[in-house]
């Protein structure tokens, strides 16, 4: 419309800035405290409500990757813990700042791309990773939702499907500046909202896979709630969320680390997650039978 209406004097100087800024995401982005405090979050958060739990305390002088798991539809555990200032982050990891990799696709939206790294994201992309973990001093976590837009396609309430088995960039990344690992598992994350059934070989499931690799992002039908009524809806159900964070994998820094080094410190990372999730799964009222099923 801007266009159409020839209003260049709006658009112009705001494409001129976006030309200057393109990088911003990948630098460490641009948050601000004053929407990260919007009232807004604080009901977020109470919603379901979102928990945070630390089960040991990080040493301030590293820098740290958390892989936070599962994707589920809306990533809300990871959103609310690590981008509002609601949440008990900064009492339960005082001296951290911790940064939420998303897709680089949302910094390419005019606009929206200012009010998302306003609240704290930043690009998943390697430089962005790579930038937050090479500050000096220690005390940066970056967070990786490392199942990525392909898992939500498996986010079905009582399921825990993981895809992590190929996804090995972020331990060769966490060898290269030595940054401490630590498996992060959001229990209630996949109980939000119902997907429509899609298996491997489906139709429905083609369609969406295929839509994925050329979008860079995934569309799973899902419905929950109403505003007014339970019945159907697009709001997410009140369930509540336990973001777990586990013990730090320590990581020795190798500036060229071989596949044999990637391999066995990623299989440690699935051992170390595996435990995560069976040692806490009771609490929050998941079968003993339940297991996480890797891909």
């Amino acid at each position: 419309m801007l266009i159409i209406h020839n209003y260049w004097f709006l658009y112009i100087p705001y494409l001129t800035w976006l030309y200057f800024d393109w990088h911003t995401p990948d630098q460490g982005g641009r948050r601000s405290n004053w929407v990260r405090n919007w009232t807004v979050w604080k009901y977020f958060k109470d919603y379901f409500p979102i928990h945070l739990i630390k089960t040991q305390d990080l040493d301030p002088s590293h820098n740290y990757i958390f892989g936070f798991h599962p994707h589920g539809i809306l990533v809300a555990g990871a959103f609310g813990n690590f981008c509002t200032n609601y949440s008990d982050f900064k009492e339960l990891f005082p001296g951290f700042t911790a940064y939420l990799h998303v897709l680089p696709f949302w910094f390419r939206c005019p606009l929206f791309r200012e009010y998302l790294m306003s609240s704290g994201p930043v690009s998943v992309s390697k430089e962005s990773v790579s930038y937050v973990l090479s500050k000096d001093g220690g005390g940066n976590i970056s967070v990786i939702v490392l199942g990525g837009a392909k898992e939500s396609l498996d986010a079905h309430p009582g399921e825990f499907t993981l895809f992590i088995r190929q996804r090995k960039g972020f331990v060769k990344i966490a060898l290269t500046h030595g940054a401490y690992l630590v498996p992060v598992f959001s229990f209630g994350e996949n109980e939000l909202f119902k997907q429509i059934s899609n298996p491997e070989g489906s139709w429905l499931r083609t369609v969406q896979e295929k839509l994925q690799k050329i979008m860079g992002f995934a569309l799973p039908l899902f419905h929950a709630r109403g505003v007014f009524q339970y019945n159907f809806g697009l709001m997410p159900y009140r369930k509540a969320i336990h973001t777990v964070v586990g013990r730090p994998i320590p990581v020795r820094q190798t500036l060229h680390p071989t596949l044999e080094q990637i391999e066995e410190l990623h299989q440690t990372y699935m051992e170390e997650l595996r435990k995560l999730f069976e040692e806490h799964k009771g609490k929050y009222g998941i079968p003993e039978h339940k297991t996480l099923i890797f891909k």
